[in-house]
């Protein structure tokens, strides 16, 4: 039952090609607010129940909304209203910093004084100030992602997916980025957010994990870790992970 707190609501959704079925009739709910963990090894089916979810791949069957918003009919609505960061640096790296900021706020419609004034703040925010008119391609990597994050959330979208955000950086940027993870969720923005890193999976709120395109298991890291009878997220994750019968990708 969808309800006013529910961000994103999927019912039996399901992915075929072929005769593969990537995606095998997976049922979650996502509240308003809420750092969700969806994690699952290479070739579990997580990204491309993502990219349904993102509006980018229409299901073979059944249902999902997103920020209200129904997965076959109204994907225009929910580009509009998520915000995306893939795994790889998404910015163009021959564009400043600051031409960056304003190519993606105009995409998504913002007016010049919006985009003038916020940009200012994230500038002074991310200490890049100094940096706005470099190339983005001479950032380092951990800066370059946390830019990458706030531009995703700079249209201030009700949902951003976050498609292990965190790949290649140090322990010490991870836990900056997850700090600006939190203070968006504060904001109400619902995070989605997928990593291979099982130590983060303790940061969020509940976590799936999928196996096989199906979900195996959902709940709070806390009560997955008395349920398997282990102590950290990462024993979970392999105990179910060992159940797997697909190849990785």
């Amino acid at each position: 039952m969808i309800t006013n707190n529910t961000a994103i609501q999927a019912e039996t959704l399901t992915k075929r090609f072929g005769d593969f079925t990537a995606v095998d009739a997976i049922s979650f709910e996502v509240k308003k607010g809420e750092i969700f963990g969806f994690l699952g090894a290479n070739g579990a089916g997580k990204t491309t129940a993502m990219r349904m979810l993102c509006g980018l791949s229409i299901p073979t069957s059944g249902k999902a909304t997103v920020a209200g918003f129904d997965v076959y009919k109204q994907t225009e609505h929910i580009k509009r209203s998520i915000g995306y960061m893939s795994q790889k640096f998404s910015l163009y790296e021959d564009l400043t910093v600051k031409e960056n900021i304003r190519f993606y706020a105009g995409i998504y419609g913002k007016s010049d004084a919006f985009i003038k004034e916020k940009t200012a703040f994230l500038l002074k925010e991310l200490h890049l100030e100094a940096e706005a008119n470099k190339l983005v391609r001479s950032l380092p990597l951990g800066w370059k992602q946390k830019l990458a994050f706030s531009v995703a959330i700079f249209h201030e979208p009700e949902i951003v997916f976050l498609d292990e955000p965190t790949g290649g950086v140090d322990p010490v940027t991870r836990r900056e980025f997850w700090n600006m993870i939190y203070k968006a969720a504060e904001s109400g923005i619902t995070i989605f957010v997928t990593t291979h890193y099982m130590d983060e999976a303790e940061y969020c709120n509940r976590v799936s994990i999928m196996v096989d395109g199906r979900i195996d298991a959902l709940d709070t890291p806390a009560q997955l870790k008395r349920t398997f009878e282990v102590r950290s997220m990462d024993e979970v994750f392999l105990k179910l992970a060992r159940k797997a019968k697909r190849a990785a990708d």
